[in-house]
């Protein structure tokens, strides 16, 4: 006995010992209705201790109207982190703040259960104007999220209508400069918008004869019909000496001599690397600009026939047509493009910024973020009730059939709402029943059945864990969870579930509520969070 005794002793001094890690005070333990209770919890750690203060909407029957922030205080080595919560309550009477769990370093620690009153406020009707009830008032329905995908419309189709309205403005007035003008006002229209550009002055000489050299070129394969393009320029001018000779050009030595120049001097800075000077680049440009004015006044002009003139009138028109259709194709190309670069900028943004898998949900749809996303209801189910929140009002289910007829017979009232089915990515169920008899529940036991009757309905490899499950108002049930493996009749494909179970026994009944959804679904994992926090129940006298 001796023995026992001290064995209980150092336990006691254990605990005690435990305990003191975590104080616990309220600024007052009387209050007004609405009134703010301040809870205080203490604790004093090591610099290299991790804490983990509750994170509750609900202190027992207190509701958590503000989680201060944790005050720290350094004293010597040591830390001393303060956090402060304000609790409330709406209701007048005697009420028990309960003890909550702290984690330090993972290991668990407990608060003191604190007792608070809270009291009517009084009210002197006689002074005090009373006002009848107002009417009900009709709530507008929500608009929904129509409205977001018709405005991006509108927007991309704003931006590809702007950019085919630039296009075909700038390049129809660049089709009618090309197609009405003459070779050699074309050419010389190309030569000036050559100077502009400033080529050579900016160190890019091979570029600026390379122009200069098409400009001349392009004049003499168009006006005087030689492929000047396509020959070298050995070529070019024996051909020209040719055509000048059979349409009677009156060309001088010199001119062919300073295009040949020209042309080959631009050889040489195209392949060969010659780099001219300055003066060189300008007298070469002069030369070709005398040229082509030399060339074109050199031909003969024919007076073209009435049936020449509608020919080349219907072929210039033809051109133009030709042109504008092109054109009007590469702007539609182009403003295609515009919409899509559009598009897809946008996309790599939200990728960056919030990921891919919530981007690809985002327009694809994805069934449990948008139940996370929507409007969630918190309703009362079956009797014992269950008071819960979910992303969708649950719907009446009978559950008769899916149950062995010796169970139904011990039944005298069974009520089961939900939302999905088995065999759906993500199901919830609120199951109550209350037997004819009263009977002692083990909570255990009906885990084990409940396990049993998803494995009926086609659960394979199914793991079980379990552990003690606690409303914020601290009724106290059972949690069972774990995975199992569904196999799809019709594909004969297999797809990994995740499963919660939880059981409460109340007023001789008893109280279910499951969840199952796919593994590795964190969307559905912050429902789960969000439904078993919500939970409520009624504390009844059994």
């Amino acid at each position: 006995m001796k023995h026992i005794f001290y064995i209980f002793l150092f336990f006691s001094a254990f605990v005690f010992g435990q305990q003191k890690r975590v104080e616990t005070s309220i600024d007052t333990t009387k209050n007004k209705i609405g009134a703010e209770f301040k809870l205080t919890i203490k604790t004093s750690v090591d610099t290299l201790s991790k804490v983990q203060f509750p994170n509750l909407k609900n202190f027992g029957p207190l509701e958590v109207i503000r989680s201060y922030p944790i005050d720290t205080v350094k004293k010597d080595d040591r830390y001393e982190l303060i956090k402060k919560y304000g609790l409330t309550q709406f209701d007048s009477g005697r009420y028990v703040v309960p003890s909550v769990k702290v984690l330090i370093n993972n290991k668990l620690y407990w608060s003191d259960s604190i007792a608070v009153e809270v009291a009517n406020v009084q009210v002197d009707t006689l002074k005090q104007k009373m006002y009848d009830i107002k009417d009900i008032v009709a709530v507008e329905k929500p608009i929904g999220n129509w409205w977001k995908y018709l405005l991006g419309l509108v927007i991309l189709g704003a931006i590809g209508a702007g950019v085919y309205w630039f296009t075909k403005k700038y390049q129809k007035k660049k089709i009618e400069q090309e197609v009405y003008k003459t070779p050699i006002e074309r050419a010389t229209q190309l030569m000036n918008s050559l100077e502009q550009k400033e080529l050579w002055q900016k160190g890019e000489v091979k570029e600026y004869y390379s122009e200069l050299t098409d400009i001349a070129r392009n004049y003499i394969e168009e006006a005087i019909e030689i492929p000047a393009m396509e020959s070298t320029t050995s070529e070019l001018i024996a051909a020209l000496k040719v055509a000048s000779m059979k349409k009677k050009m009156k060309l001088s030595q010199e001119t062919i001599d300073d295009l040949e120049r020209v042309l080959k001097q631009a050889d040489l800075v195209k392949f060969a690397k010659s780099k001219p000077l300055e003066f060189e680049i300008t007298e070469d440009r002069n030369k070709i600009q005398k040229a082509i004015v030399v060339l074109d006044k050199s031909i003969p002009v024919n007076v073209p026939q009435e049936e020449e003139l509608m020919l080349n009138e219907m072929q210039r028109q033809k051109q133009i047509q030709q042109q504008l259709e092109k054109q009007r194709k590469k702007r539609i190309t182009i403003a295609v493009a515009s919409v899509c670069f559009f598009i897809i900028a946008t996309l790599l943004f939200s990728i960056a910024r919030y990921g891919f898998t919530y981007v690809k949900d985002t327009i694809l749809g994805h069934e449990t973020k948008e139940l996370l996303e929507g409007e969630w209801i918190k309703s009362e189910y079956g009797n014992p009730s269950v008071i819960i929140e979910t992303p969708r009002v649950l719907k009446r289910m009978d559950l008769t059939k899916s149950l062995p007829k010796e169970g139904l017979a011990l039944i005298k009232e069974m009520q089961s709402f939900g939302y999905g089915s088995f065999i759906d990515n993500f199901y919830l169920m609120v199951s109550t029943f209350k037997y004819k008899q009263e009977m002692q529940i083990d909570l255990n036991k009906s885990i084990e059945v409940t396990v049993a009757t998803i494995e009926s309905q086609g659960a394979q490899n199914m793991i079980v864990k379990q552990e003690d499950f606690e409303t914020a108002e601290g009724i106290k049930g059972v949690k069972a969870y774990g995975t199992f493996v569904k196999i799809d009749e019709n594909t004969k494909s297999s797809q990994k579930m995740f499963y919660e179970i939880v059981l409460f026994s109340q007023d001789g009944g008893l109280q279910q509520l499951m969840i199952m959804h796919e593994e590795g679904d964190h969307y559905a994992n912050e429902i789960v969070e969000r439904v078993l926090h919500s939970v409520e129940l009624k504390q009844l006298n059994n």
